[in-house]
């Protein structure tokens, strides 16, 4: 039995981020090595603790503080761990790839500079970049509000960091908007905290059902729902999304859509969960905010050229299935829309990288200028391929099993609210046919067709394996969930099945 199995994972990358820091100019270019190998060990924790979550075990870590309500108390069960290791595999690939990507960002933003210099700039990323694993597998696995409010917190400190030093157009002024924004969510999800201080006591998650049937659970569904919907992108709260998630470095670009994706993970625990039939009147409402925001977000993706912002507004429309799938509230549809959001966290990191493939080796990102690079780059080609797929929803990617999960569930609640609900259920999946638009136009518009007279005559080649394989890698895990499902939706179903949903 491993000790303190759940501490470990989250303690781990602050020391590795501390080493990093203080040997910087001793370990100089292996900086992303420590990084990668530290998540490769925490990954290795989370697949042992999910192998018993698996089996029934619930994990459970208590860390009190001396007369105090602010515990750091620790839960593995079938939701946060299944979303742990998921997310910790993700970090692990963006580390090993971001190696080389580093480089390139440093001699295209800062020139040639001496080697002291150089070395602050390459290791102050990845001692910054430790901070994303650190703040998402707090958020996965404390039973505070107010712990969970301190990771929400984390996460926009090394986001706005990197993206200031490493970014692209405007970079100092973008991570700023991203701050802004974190800024306002993380205020509403304080003061709902506070509400249920002030009605419940504590701020023990666990304890969150006792203010079931009371009106203040009204507003503290509602300040949460804002402050989720703000990092979820949903229209009316989807402005700085294009600009955010377009203009940082690429290699952070799957951990920023992580940042957005995990809302859905807090939105169950938080007041799904609990809060069961307080949250049904918000569930129309969502579910047509969310209908909206898959139909703009794709609309808007169809429009774009730039191969990033491409990526970028794509996440828009992405993220709203999780959150239709939630909103259905049945069985089927909060653990499809859970499953679907490890999905597309897989399948938007495998094809932002790759977007970050193509600008490290063209030097351009407007995908008209990029025709023809099948055949000068078949990997990189592969890699986009299997990102549509993914975010498609085509067998054999791990979305086509959620999505089917997913609207079961939703046609089983528009059938029970004839006709709303079966109207919003059968436009969501028409919807999908605008997803399978945007991705695949955007293969035919990079890899085929005639090649650019610019490229015809450069060295454009695949990328190192450092960057390609953990992708690869990646994309095999929404393959193995793709064929075998039941790995992650029995771990869900030991917690979202004992709800009283239909």
């Amino acid at each position: 039995m491993i000790p303190h199995i759940l501490l470990q994972t989250i303690v781990v990358p602050v020391l590795a981020s501390i080493f990093i820091f203080l040997t910087r100019h001793r370990i100089g270019r292996k900086a992303g090595w420590v990084a990668g190998f530290s998540l490769l060990y925490t990954t290795g924790l989370l697949i042992i603790a999910s192998a018993r979550a698996y089996h029934g075990e619930v994990i459970v870590e208590k860390y009190p503080f001396a007369g105090s309500n602010i515990t750091f108390d620790l839960l593995g069960d079938g939701l946060s761990l299944p979303v742990a290791l998921i997310i910790n595999i993700l970090c692990t690939a963006l580390a090993f790839y971001s190696i080389h990507y580093v480089e390139h960002r440093i001699e295209a933003i800062y020139g040639e500079v001496d080697e002291h210099t150089w070395l602050n700039h390459y290791t102050r990323f990845f001692w910054l970049f430790l901070g994303f694993p650190l703040a998402f597998l707090g958020v996965c696995f404390v039973k505070n509000l107010v712990a969970m409010y301190f990771f929400l917190e984390v996460l926009p400190i090394p986001l706005y960091f990197i993206m200031a030093f490493f970014g692209y157009i405007d970079r100092v002024r973008v991570a700023m908007l991203c701050l802004l924004w974190a800024f306002f969510g993380a205020s509403c999800f304080l003061a709902g905290t506070v509400i249920i201080y002030y009605q419940v006591g504590n701020f023990n998650i666990s304890d969150l059902h006792t203010l079931a049937g009371h009106p203040a659970a009204f507003w503290v569904i509602l300040l949460i729902l804002v402050a989720l919907l703000a990092k979820m992108a949903v229209v009316p709260f989807q402005v700085w999304m294009p600009w955010v998630h377009a203009e940082h470095p690429t290699c952070i670009a799957g951990l920023l859509a992580v940042y957005a994706n995990i809302a859905a993970y807090v939105m169950v625990r938080v007041i799904v969960y609990p809060l069961y039939e307080d949250f049904k009147i918000f569930s129309m409402p969502l579910m047509i905010m969310a209908l909206i925001t898959m139909v703009y977000g794709s609309l808007l993706t169809l429009a774009q050229t730039d191969v990033k912002r491409f990526a970028a507004c794509s996440t828009i429309s992405q993220l709203a299935y999780s959150l239709l799938g939630i909103s259905a509230l049945t069985i089927f549809s909060v653990e499809g829309g859970m499953f679907f959001f490890l999905g597309h966290i897989i399948g938007k990191t495998i094809l932002f990288s790759t977007a970050g493939i193509l600008v490290y080796s063209t030097g351009i990102r407007d995908m008209r200028q990029m025709g023809g690079l099948g055949p000068k780059m078949p990997i990189t080609a592969t890699l986009w391929i299997m990102g549509a797929m993914a975010l498609s929803g085509f067998p054999p990617m791990s979305s086509f099993p959620a999505e089917w999960i997913m609207f079961t569930g939703i046609f089983k609640s528009g059938i029970q609210t004839i006709p709303s609900g079966l109207i919003i259920a059968i436009l969501g999946a028409v919807a999908i046919i605008l997803t399978a638009a945007y991705t695949f136009r955007s293969v035919k518009i990079i890899f085929f067709g005639p090649l650019n007279l610019s490229l015809a005559n450069g060295e454009i080649k695949d990328p190192p394996l450092s960057m390609s394989v953990p992708l690869l890698l990646a994309g095999s895990v929404s393959i193995i969930l793709g064929v075998y499902p039941k790995l992650v939706i029995k771990l869900f179903h030991l917690v979202v099945g004992g709800l009283p949903i239909p």
